[in-house]
């Protein structure tokens, strides 16, 4: 959960996000606010994922709860814009900050190539692919808590100032401030993550929800600490806009020498994020091709773990992501798509309650409070993104009627649903 999580969106948006809005306690409160919806959806996650035991993520609960279709369009964005495309952007944010430090660097193909290497990786035993990714993820951590530590101890800080004012209120009611939460949302992608390999987690009822909750508190606290770091340390005119925001961070923190070391740490940090994704989306195919949605050679698993095909097919996704479009362009739609099924998601528990109320056996945190919590910030996000940001909005739902498109053809040849798994 914390290498899915902490990666391209910490690493990037606030960037993107100081383009609108300038107050510092705006920008903080919109990643305590991503925590707060991220901590909501996860409570919920635990209580689907303890009934429906199964690895999927929202192909799994979308099929259970609603109906077939909605099933497979969890799993159709999850393959695709959940996980192909982060990876895209983490491995185009990889280049980019290599591109900081090493000058007329081959984005794109160093892009591609990180993908490759990883996915190699991700090919061998499970227990290869588990080592690795725990290696990095405590490396990620250790890393950003010494950079925090040393940044909010340099000589000339920038003024915060974080107390309210009247015009700070007015920026958190803006339209910027609602698209920002898209940038804050993609950040927080992969608090679900567990709910992705359930099927390999022995005891999924007593452990998916502390490690949904553990994951998706400690990365909440570690995104306010490296974002109040980045604007302590840094003038908002150096941020404003770039994608490395932690490289300009780190130019004030320690020259433009010891920037350009910290630059590739920050790149190699990446490579977590990469991993973590390239080991928990092919699992969603996997089971996707079990139920005959995808072909059967994707079912299949190396060494009784691995789905290898699934793998590949994935990671060939990956770099069609990076080939074909631009940075922003791809966190916005997918950023779009991705809180929708995760809106459809979460509201499942209502029905989840109505349906299995015989089979519950573990209850949501705080519900229905929390669940109602998720569901008002997620469409009041998704409300501003659809006026401000129309065409990549009109990209995403295109996509969606792609995938429904295949559904029907799926079904319409081999008379086939989603199979029902208890």
């Amino acid at each position: 959960i914390i290498s899915n999580m902490i990666g391209t969106g910490v690493f990037t948006s606030l960037g993107f996000q100081l383009l609108g809005i300038q107050s510092h306690f705006a920008l903080l409160l919109l990643w305590l606010l991503g925590g707060v919806v991220a901590l909501c959806g996860a409570w919920v996650y635990s209580e689907l994922g303890a009934l429906f035991p199964r690895s999927g993520g929202e192909y799994n609960f979308l099929g259970q709860v609603y109906h077939p279709l909605l099933g497979f369009l969890g799993g159709f964005v999850s393959a695709t814009f959940g996980f192909a495309a982060p990876v895209a952007l983490s491995a185009m944010t990889f280049s980019a900050y290599l591109a900081s430090v090493f000058e007329n660097l081959p984005q794109k193909t160093v892009a591609i190539s990180i993908v490759l290497v990883v996915t190699v990786v991700h090919l061998g035993t499970s227990q290869t692919s588990s080592r690795f990714q725990s290696t990095f993820a405590f490396l990620k951590v250790l890393f950003i808590l010494t950079f925090i530590a040393i940044g909010v101890t340099i000589e000339s800080p920038q003024e915060l100032s974080l107390l309210p004012t009247a015009s700070d209120w007015a920026d958190v009611l803006s339209s910027d401030f609602a698209v920002s939460l898209i940038y804050v949302s993609y950040a927080y992608t992969g608090w679900n993550a567990a709910a992705y390999v359930i099927g390999e987690i022995k005891d999924a009822k007593r452990d998916l929800a502390r490690s949904l909750f553990q994951g998706t508190l400690i990365v909440t606290i570690l995104y306010l600490l490296i974002n109040y770091t980045f604007l302590y340390t840094t003038p908002i005119s150096e941020l404003s806009g770039k994608i490395e925001v932690g490289y300009v961070s780190a130019t004030y923190i320690f020259g433009s020498i010891g920037a350009k070391i910290i630059g590739v740490v920050f790149a190699c940090l990446l490579i977590s994020t990469i991993s973590a994704m390239v080991f928990a989306g092919p699992r969603v195919i996997q089971v996707m091709s079990e139920d005959g949605y995808f072909f059967k050679i994707f079912a299949k698993k190396h060494n009784k773990a691995t789905p290898r095909n699934a793998v590949i097919l994935q990671s060939s996704l990956t770099i069609l992501f990076i080939l074909t479009s631009s940075f922003e362009y791809v966190l916005l739609y997918s950023g779009f798509v991705l809180n929708l099924i995760t809106l459809v998601t979460v509201s499942g528990i209502f029905v989840a309650r109505i349906r299995f109320k015989n089979k519950v056996q573990y209850r949501a945190f705080g519900y229905p409070i929390t669940p109602i919590i998720f569901i008002s910030l997620s469409l009041w996000t998704l409300g501003f993104l659809t006026v401000e940001k129309t065409h990549e909005t009109l990209v995403g739902l295109g996509f969606l009627v792609i995938a429904i498109v295949l559904y029907f053809i799926k079904t319409h040849f081999t008379k086939k649903t989603i199979t029902v798994h208890q």
